[in-house]
């Protein structure tokens, strides 16, 4: 017998790509356990299969700048309850991220592909379950986005939850609309700005010298530090929330339309964002 759930939860993360460098990421998730039958008839209560999954990804992978260990051109460390992650582009420019321990995940895998991290992530859930739970399928899946799209990472400083770590980032969709009409050309122009950046807050930027951008700020989970190329940065002067990222786009598409009702739906990954209107 096989137990499955579609659309259990779904994750949100930054990894480098050995081309592309930091990318934002949002992927579904979907399970599948194979089993015997216990004594009430079932394979496992889908209640527990979805409180003990949910719980193990936001821990090991959400949120999070999961790093294939197996990627050339890199080094990392750990001491004293932080990880350093050390990488040159293919370009020769550099990427370092320093922040707590359970804000960088280090998987053993040569790329950050969803078949190999979901391979790696069954071998540790399977632990999760009862004896009659044999075997455990994981899937990972970007979301089908008709239209434009954009991956981008950030850190939100103030935030008390897990978004305050300063690379982890989405896989987004936008919605622009002028006088209620929909505009997909403005959607792909901004979709194209905002293509593999970091988005990044003035007050965090620490210093911008040799065409590399660092940023540093203090956060309810410790220190965090970025470094990498100033040409993948998009900078805001507010915090990068999708609050104020609408409410940015709205205001640039206004002010190229300033006799027109601006409306941008922008989405932070999968389901869920904000709507601003200018």
């Amino acid at each position: 017998m096989k137990l499955f759930v579609d659309n259990l939860t779904h994750v949100d993360f930054s990894y480098l790509h050995p081309q592309r460098g930091l990318m934002g990421e949002s992927w579904e998730v979907q399970l599948v356990l194979e089993g015997k039958l216990d004594e009430q008839g079932m394979i496992c209560d889908f209640g527990v299969v979805k409180k003990r999954i949910k719980t193990w990804l936001d821990t090991h992978v959400d949120h999070m700048l999961v790093v294939a260990t197996g990627m050339s051109r890199l080094s990392w460390q750990q001491s004293t309850g932080e990880t350093q992650v050390d990488w040159t582009y293919p370009t020769g420019e550099r990427f370092v991220c320093k922040a707590p321990d359970q804000a960088i995940a280090l998987i053993p895998v040569m790329e950050i592909q969803q078949q190999a991290v979901a391979k790696w992530c069954e071998t540790q859930l399977l632990a999760l379950f009862p004896e009659q739970v044999e075997s455990l399928e994981l899937r990972f899946v970007a979301e089908a986005i008709e239209g434009a799209f954009y991956h981008y990472s950030h850190g939100l400083q103030q935030h008390r939850g897990n978004c305050q770590r300063i690379a982890h980032g989405h896989r987004s969709r936008m919605q622009v609309r002028v006088d209620q009409k929909r505009r997909q050309d403005l959607e792909l122009y901004w979709s194209q700005q905002f293509e593999d950046i970091y988005l990044g807050t003035q007050a965090h930027l620490l210093s911008s010298e040799d065409n590399h951008a660092l940023f540093v700020y203090e956060a309810p989970q410790g220190r965090f530090e970025l470094l990498l190329p100033m040409r993948c940065c998009y900078m805001m002067e507010t915090e990068t929330t999708v609050e104020q990222i609408a409410d940015h786009l709205a205001q640039a598409i206004k002010s190229e339309y300033p006799d027109s009702t601006i409306e941008v739906r922008a989405y932070e990954g999968v389901g869920k964002g904000a709507i601003a209107t200018k």
